[in-house]
């Protein structure tokens, strides 16, 4: 009876050699250990997928992609034995999008790679600004970048910006640095501001705002000026309504 079971559990075995052990993915710029692509926006990244085990059984197995648990559509003769999905260009969506590829036959046979996507705060050019005496005042910059900004500064004509004396608020969310002032002085709010953050992969970015203060206009109320407009209105429709009247009596 053990003589019989031997030769049927070595079939077994060597059947199970032949088979596909898993899938592999092989990408330009190439992964790094820990499964993680490192790219920039704009760039390209070509991952491919492939199983494992003997040629064989390779081309036809058919393999299925899939974006963040989301299935990626592919051509008929982009499916079986070897499936390539290219991202171009690359967007700040990307950044941390995992990307899997597993046996159509069998899910739990996969590999999957990350991708981590790096770039600087959009910050650049001049923008004029115009603004009223006593009016609120808000500069902004976006820092939003990857990695985080190591720092944001703000300068006024090329000094930096002092919050108490001028009466800023400064706030920073991660997103967004944002330099805040209630009420417009000329004499303390007017001039050349400068945003700087700093990368610590892409050094410093910076954006200008060329702010002028414009003196206090008065603003007239604009509702009462619309009910006035229309009490004025009636009163002389009605005032014609009723000189007509007596005319048209008159020539009776």
């Amino acid at each position: 009876m053990k003589l019989m079971f031997r030769p049927l559990l070595f079939h077994f075995l060597l059947l199970c050699a032949t088979q596909t052990f898993g899938v592999n993915i092989q990408s330009v710029p190439e992964l790094n250990s820990e499964g993680v692509i490192q790219t920039e926006l704009e760039k390209t990244v070509s991952l491919v997928c492939q199983p494992d085990g003997g040629h064989e059984a390779q081309d036809d197995e058919e393999l299925v992609w899939l974006r963040n648990g989301a299935v990626v559509s592919l051509t008929e003769g982009n499916k079986k034995g070897r499936s390539s999905v290219c991202v171009s260009p690359v967007i700040y969506e990307d950044d941390g999008a995992t990307f899997s590829c597993h046996l159509g036959k069998n899910a739990t046979v996969t590999a999957s790679v990350t991708l981590n996507v790096t770039y600087h705060p959009q910050l650049s050019g001049l923008e004029e600004v115009a603004v009223e005496e006593e009016a609120e005042l808000v500069l902004w910059c976006d820092v939003w970048a990857n990695p985080p900004v190591s720092s944001v500064s703000w300068t006024l004509n090329g000094s930096a910006v002092d919050l108490v004396v001028s009466g800023f608020l400064l706030t920073n969310d991660g997103f967004t640095s944002k330099l805040i002032a209630n009420s417009v002085e000329k004499i303390l709010h007017e001039g050349t501001y400068q945003c700087t953050a700093k990368s610590p992969l892409y050094g410093e970015h910076s954006k200008q705002f060329s702010v002028t203060v414009t003196g206090k206009t008065m603003k007239l109320p604009l509702m009462p000026m619309i009910a006035g407009i229309v009490v004025v209105c009636v009163t002389t429709l009605f005032a014609i309504v009723s000189r007509w009247n007596k005319i048209t009596k008159c020539c009776k």
